[in-house]
């Protein structure tokens, strides 16, 4: 969604919001090392950027169980998440690694509520490095003399950076030409050699190839884990006792939801891919097989280990202050979608 139509989705939905805002101003803020409301109240609402949950609560059945206190918006990613937070339009989006510290950097108070990552990550990448036509990349060590697409503060930029680290190389090495992320920007600017390299996801990666391959386009693996994708909000969010509770219930439904998409592939593949997102039959299995299976952790010390390391080669790379990891996360939640997937499965 570009600027100019999220900013009149903004408005409308901050008039929603500001509903949920007058009523939060009404009652006692909920401590945030509170136990959480366990009982969603009458009249509790928040807005959430989820599309593709969205999608499958309706597909298994689900969608009603929230429709009384969730109203979804068509945001999703960290540009849009955070300009709807600052917005108070929106209590809580689905991102990659990097939205939340990024908006800690930018002075918002976040917190990472759910999180999801990929069974064996490593043969299962959201991203792989996408080479332009007539250009030479076999290794990571190729990189160097390289312009590369790099776009700051979203997951692909830090893959980027990740990278670097990972051949031996830093920014000085190689070029980097700053795009933004979006649909086929990344594709197209291979094709048309502005970059020689920038990281291409998801169907991406098999269209890239189809088009381009008989001209010389590649791909190599970048060999690291890329699979990290939360649900987070701004705290002000989760000091509303009533939003609390809801953002709670939501996250139960979203983990039974992820493993109904798992579990169910070829309804994901119609419902989602060809009908929501039009995609080809081919191009929704292609990008099934591609994602492997979920994994929904119980305990989050490993990921919120793997992201201090990004936090701290992110704040070295960027001039940024190095924060605490931990302190993204509202621990709270740790275990509320991985209990509702076990009490859906009995």
């Amino acid at each position: 969604m570009s600027r100019k139509r999220l900013l009149p989705a903004l408005a409308l939905l901050a008039l929603v919001a500001g509903c949920g805002a007058n009523a939060a101003a009404d009652s006692a803020k909920l401590s945030l090392d509170a136990p959480l409301p366990t009982a969603v109240p009458d009249g509790a609402k928040i807005v959430v950027g989820d599309p593709a949950t969205e999608v499958a609560l309706k597909l298994s059945g689900q969608y009603d169980k929230v429709s009384k206190y969730v109203q979804f918006a068509n945001l999703s990613g960290g540009p849009q998440t955070t300009e709807a937070f600052r917005a108070h339009a929106l209590d809580l989006g689905s991102v990659a690694e990097i939205p939340p510290i990024h908006a800690t950097w930018t002075g918002l108070h976040v917190k990472i509520v759910a999180s999801k990552f990929r069974q064996d990550p490593l043969h299962h990448p959201i991203y792989k490095l996408g080479v332009a036509p007539g250009v030479s990349v076999k290794t990571l060590g190729d990189l160097r003399g390289k312009k590369i697409a790099y776009s700051p503060g979203q997951a692909q930029g830090a893959l980027i950076l990740k990278v670097l680290q990972k051949a031996g190389l830093t920014k000085d090495d190689v070029k980097l030409v700053e795009l933004p992320s979006t649909g086929d920007v990344y594709a197209q600017a291979l094709a048309g050699k502005q970059v020689d390299v920038a990281p291409i996801g998801g169907v991406q990666i098999k269209r890239y190839l189809a088009k381009y391959g008989k001209d010389g386009a590649s791909t190599i693996d970048h060999g690291l884990r890329d699979d990290a994708g939360h649900l987070y909000g701004p705290v002000e969010s989760l000091e509303d006792p009533a939003k609390a509770a809801a953002i709670r219930a939501y996250v139960a439904a979203w983990g039974v939801a992820q493993e109904w998409i798992d579990k169910h592939p070829k309804e994901w593949i119609e419902g989602y891919y060809v009908k929501n997102q039009g995609l080809s039959a081919a191009d929704g299995q292609w990008l099934v097989d591609n994602a492997g299976h979920p994994d929904i952790p119980a305990d989050w010390s490993d990921a919120i280990e793997r992201q201090q390391e990004t936090i701290e080669l992110l704040a070295h790379e960027t001039g940024n202050k190095v924060i605490e990891a931990k302190d993204l996360y509202d621990l709270r939640f740790q275990t509320v979608a991985t209990d509702a997937i076990k009490a859906g499965a009995k």
